[in-house]
């Protein structure tokens, strides 16, 4: 018999967060997170992202062994302000049981129906900095710590039980001999007089933080037309920032500004981390946080993070600036491959940045709708 628990004590939360390196055990292609910092983003006295988001956590149990995670999340921003009665599901793993997907899906949709909700979709996360997707392609190439792994068979329990495909994701790869440094650095240079734009350089993350609000206004005005974008807070941003940026190598975030120094453009790069992460195996001490330092400082393989250019300079060839800084950056460090993470397969404006680089798309993920 199968019993859906809720996550009331820290043991108990701990246990959850664990819950997948049993089950990945040994697989060569799942990343683990840092416990630590998964249990913070979970906690609702210090992730901002509670302010506008209720979240229930619940494991399923059977003779008393813990096969199954999921949380139920209803973002009350996306209800009340964009009036999508969304009830979402994430951080969804389960043994290969489809009771077991029953059971914890059947409670994401009785806690959906309980505030009058219209349909499930998941996996995702709080909002859109977070993960999201069920890995459908792809289950030989090594994760990133912004992606979910799963098994092949998530999908199949998904679609046994009601699912159908809401959205589709891809992730490509390419090398970073494919970016030709002349076209670029003619392109960078007509752009930056025709429109007089300035790349921004970084050598500190001191000096990165006083554009951090900025960047995410355009970041705001960038994602807000997609069907995924919720909005991000203040309170977020600086949660942000403190989690996130002083991790990121300072000469990986490119910014651009106009004459009057507001910002126009930016990307964030972050080295590879997975397998750091793997060695580290959950745990920051004694030897998880030199495997993520090593990383920092060696890693040929870059992640690229997010970009955003504002609207009104949207196609007008910006990004060839970006792409020539990162050259410099990349050529100093002997970077060799260049990995993207999820974009909308139908959103065509981010597929036009990088089809000269020749992507390669070696992995696909959903999200999975059930009507209520």
């Amino acid at each position: 018999m199968i019993q859906i628990k809720e996550i009331t004590t820290k043991k108990e939360m701990k246990q959850f967060v664990k819950f997948p390196f049993s089950l990945y055990k040994n697989n060569k292609y799942w990343v683990p997170p840092i416990i630590k910092d998964e249990l913070e983003s979970f906690d609702k006295d210090k992730n901002p992202v509670f302010e506008y988001a209720k979240a229930y956590f619940y494991i399923a149990l059977k003779e008393n062994k813990i096969v199954g995670r999921v949380i139920a999340i209803i973002n009350t921003y996306e209800i009340e302000k964009q009036h999508i009665k969304k009830m979402r599901f994430g951080w969804f793993d389960t043994i290969d049981d489809i009771e077991v997907s029953k059971a914890l899906l059947g409670k994401v949709a009785e806690i959906g129906r309980e505030n009058n909700l219209e349909y499930l979709e998941g996996p995702i996360g709080f909002n859109n900095l977070d993960k999201t997707g069920v890995l459908i392609k792809g289950f030989d190439h090594i994760g990133t710590m912004i992606t979910w792994y799963n098994h092949p068979y998530y999908a199949d329990h998904l679609e046994q039980l009601g699912f159908k495909k809401e959205k589709e994701y891809i992730e490509s790869t390419f090398s970073f001999s494919n970016v030709d440094i002349k076209k670029y650095s003619k392109a960078s240079s007509i752009i930056q007089k025709r429109y007089n734009l300035t790349p921004l350089n970084f050598t500190s993350t001191d000096k990165i933080m006083p554009y951090v609000d900025e960047m995410f206004d355009l970041f705001s005005k960038a994602y807000s037309k997609l069907s995924t974008y919720v909005p991000i807070s203040k309170e977020q941003i600086a949660y942000f920032k403190k989690k996130y940026i002083s991790f990121i190598n300072p000469e990986y975030i490119k910014f651009v500004v106009d004459q009057n120094h507001k910002l126009v453009a930016f990307a964030i790069v972050m080295p590879s981390f997975s397998k750091a992460l793997q060695k580290a195996k959950g745990k920051l001490f004694p030897f998880g946080v030199f495997h993520l330092l090593k990383a920092r400082k060696n890693s040929k393989d870059v992640t690229f993070y997010l970009i955003g250019v504002a609207p009104e300079y949207q196609n007008k060839g910006v990004t060839a600036i970006i792409f020539e800084q990162f050259h410099y950056t990349f050529s100093a460090k002997g970077i060799q491959n260049c990995i993207r993470t999820p974009e909308l397969e139908d959103n065509q404006a981010i597929h036009q940045i990088w089809k000269d680089f020749d992507p390669i798309i070696h992995k696909r993920r959903r999200t999975y709708k059930l009507d209520l």
